[in-house]
């Protein structure tokens, strides 16, 4: 934080506008966010980022202008076009590298013609992480993953759920058109992303 505080600082500077436009406020007590929430006249707006407890804080006791971010359900969709080691990587970072935060990858959507070899490649990635001293992630799966890889038999409720934690619901599509009709039926709308090396499959996906 510190330094991308100090680069701002310095960027503002060269502008030739005044380096404390961008401030780091270092005291993170509660004390310290109920003044940021309550500073009338000083702060403009207020954008919470983190647990549901600091929202919910935010938007109780906040008397400056604050908007609610909400729950992150994201997906990662390998496309049956996705380079599959990118893909393993991809979600290897989007689930474990902050699994707490609200944009931590909750649900990963594989193409039906890719499975049977993606599926493994994921779960050596994710699972079987213990030699290196890693925390396993459990994979929930739908019944068609299960046909590929081991794991915890999924509930229709684990994919309208923000884990928050080194937990990942696994589905298999039958094509991107069904992933898109998946993700729009429980995604919260946070932050989706498609593993392809089709641009007409990567344009209709963020279309």
């Amino acid at each position: 934080c510190h330094a991308v505080a100090e680069a701002m600082q310095m960027g503002l500077e060269e502008a030739g506008m005044p380096r404390t436009a961008v401030s780091l406020i270092e005291d993170t007590t509660r004390v310290s966010a109920n003044e940021l929430m309550t500073a009338e006249g000083f702060v403009d707006l207020l954008i919470p980022r983190g647990g549901k407890g600091l929202i919910r804080s935010c938007v109780e006791h906040a008397t400056v202008p604050c908007i609610q971010t909400g729950t992150g359900i994201c997906h990662v969709y390998a496309d049956k076009a996705a380079d599959l080691e990118m893909a393993v990587r991809i979600m290897d970072n989007a689930k474990t590298s902050r699994p707490s935060v609200c944009n931590a990858q909750e649900v990963c959507l594989v193409h039906k013609d890719i499975a049977a070899r993606f599926l493994p490649m994921l779960k050596e990635a994710l699972c079987d992480r213990l030699a290196e001293g890693n925390q396993p992630v459990e994979l929930r799966l739908d019944a068609e993953a299960a046909e590929f890889i081991e794991g915890t038999a999924a509930k229709e409720t684990d994919f309208d759920t923000e884990f928050l934690d080194y937990i990942l619901s696994v589905k298999v599509t039958d094509s991107l058109e069904d992933a898109i009709e998946h993700i729009n039926r429980h995604s919260t709308g946070h932050s989706e992303a498609i593993v392809t090396a089709d641009e007409k499959a990567a344009a209709q996906f963020a279309a």
